[in-house]
């Protein structure tokens, strides 16, 4: 297919990687030409000097960039230059009114949009291992899945545009309880005077055992977090889930108390350290305001 790639960030670069090598036909754009360039050094295709030249009768636009506002601009910027029948698959996590819109501008322009948010992170987005839950029409999903199948294991439609989005929410709800019940753990292994990597394998095994846990206590455990999905997004997410929960009266007491523990890491200066830093707020317990739950 004709597709333009809307940002090369840490997920963005290699998924329009897994795109050049499947064999389409790739524009890629990205507001800091450094990046699109350096995708270029490894990669087939052609860079676009703005988003607009990057748009231009693609077929198909997929975006992969920051909040409700970049897609709004994004979408806003390459529809005037789309061919009828176009798709847009925006694998953004946004609000889920955001998707709606979006989706209603599109229609206007006799085009499709799609909400396609994205989990597995950096790493699955370089193995091409994603899953991906999508809220559109079923007909466009289907369209879209056979292209995004190339850095994808899993592609799921949730339903109506915008509950892509909200299955994403529910993602980052799960995902944000496990690893505050990971640093609990290891906290408290800590101060029993048992050993975390035997308290790993003897746990790790049985109905305790997730992906948080086989992928983030050693780290967790070593006080590394100067990697993987940043607090500072997390927060983001986290505040989508609250906006909704708010609209839709779902009782969300457990994510608002941890979004506000990681404030606090963002206040200990860990703003891009990776989510499982919340072991490192009960390491400084001490030095944190009273309150909150903490130790």
């Amino acid at each position: 297919m004709k597709i333009a790639f809307v940002g090369l960030g840490v997920m963005g670069f290699p998924m329009a990687g897994h795109l050049a090598r499947a064999g389409h036909d790739l524009v890629v754009f990205n507001r800091t030409p450094a990046k699109a360039e350096r995708w270029l050094q490894s990669h087939a295709g052609r860079m676009a000097a703005t988003l607009a030249d990057a748009a231009a009768d693609r077929e198909l636009v997929i975006l992969c960039v920051g909040n409700d506002e970049d897609v709004r601009g994004v979408v806003a910027e390459a529809l005037p230059v789309l061919p009828a029948g176009a798709l847009i698959v925006d694998h953004t996590t946004t609000s889920a009114h955001v998707a709606r819109d979006m989706d209603g501008l599109a229609r206007a322009r006799g085009c499709v949009f799609l909400d396609a948010p994205v989990s597995g992170g950096e790493a699955g987005a370089v193995s091409g291992q994603l899953s991906i839950m999508i809220g559109g029409e079923a007909a466009a999903v289907t369209r879209a899945s056979d292209v995004i199948g190339a850095y994808a294991k899993a592609v799921s439609h949730m339903g109506p545009t915008g509950c892509g989005q909200l299955t994403k929410m529910v993602n980052q709800i799960c995902i944000a309880g496990v690893v505050q019940s990971l640093a609990e753990g290891l906290a408290f292994s800590v101060r029993a005077g048992l050993d975390p990597p035997s308290v790993y394998a003897a746990i790790s095994k049985g109905a305790a055992q997730s992906w948080q846990m086989d992928n983030r206590w050693k780290t967790m455990a070593d006080g590394k977090f100067d990697f993987g999905f940043a607090v500072d997004w997390m927060r983001k997410d986290l505040g989508l889930v609250l906006e909704e929960a708010r609209a839709n009266g779902a009782r969300v007491e457990t994510t608002a108390l941890i979004d506000q523990f990681y404030a606090q890491i963002q206040a200990m200066g860990g703003a891009r350290w990776d989510t499982s830093s919340l072991a490192a707020r009960l390491d400084r317990a001490a030095d944190l305001p009273a309150g909150g739950g903490g130790l």
